[in-house]
């Protein structure tokens, strides 16, 4: 049964989280989804996957990475009844993925960046979404793309049938609502350190 763990739920240059980042653990297993930086997985680590391979933190994830002995990269990986794989996302102007985690009878996705809700999460029993904005969502220059707002996200999660939702990468107009005491209509705020297994 996988473990996931929530190392980071920082939007990019966060002034109070570290950078978004998931380590999934099962069956003497380990891989990093994203993070880098202060958000690290430390070692054993099977595989480092990314969401976008031109993000700003990628030289320090690729160097981290290296020490630990493994690439950062978009990727894919089976092993003992789990299965992950990137997926892509409607985020910017160049490729961007999140990712689905699967055993025989649960579904996860791992989605922290994206413009667009992605159909492939539909349905899954556990959802890590973007909270880059609030109530407005965050437009890139030039319609390059940029990222929904958590009201958007929570009303299409409920709509396309998400069991649970939980909010990543938490930008600044969502950290003025966490501290005015808004919760999302539905979903809940990710914390560092928080632990679920898709059981």
């Amino acid at each position: 049964m996988p473990r996931l763990i929530l190392l980071g739920v920082g939007a990019m240059n966060s002034p109070r989280y570290r950078p978004t980042g998931l380590l999934v653990c099962w069956a003497g297993h380990r891989v990093m989804l994203d993070g880098g930086g202060s958000a690290d997985p430390g070692e054993p680590l099977d595989a480092w996957f990314v969401s976008d391979e031109r993000a700003e933190l990628m030289p320090r994830i690729r160097r981290r990475a290296r020490e630990l002995g493994v690439g950062a990269l978009t990727g894919s990986l089976a092993a003992q009844g789990v299965r992950l794989r990137p997926l892509p996302v409607r985020h910017t102007s160049h490729p961007t993925f999140g990712y689905l985690l699967e055993t025989a009878h649960r579904r996860a996705a791992w989605a922290p960046e994206f413009r667009v809700f992605p159909d492939w999460a539909a349905g899954v029993d556990l959802m890590f979404a973007d909270a880059a904005g609030w109530h407005r969502p965050i437009l890139f220059a030039h319609g390059a793309g940029g990222h929904a707002c958590v009201t958007e996200v929570a009303a299409a999660a409920r709509a396309a049938g998400v069991r649970r939702l939980v909010f990543a990468h938490i930008g600044r107009p969502s950290i003025r609502a966490i501290d005015r005491g808004e919760r999302p209509a539905f979903g809940r705020w990710g914390r560092e350190g928080a632990e679920f297994l898709l059981t």
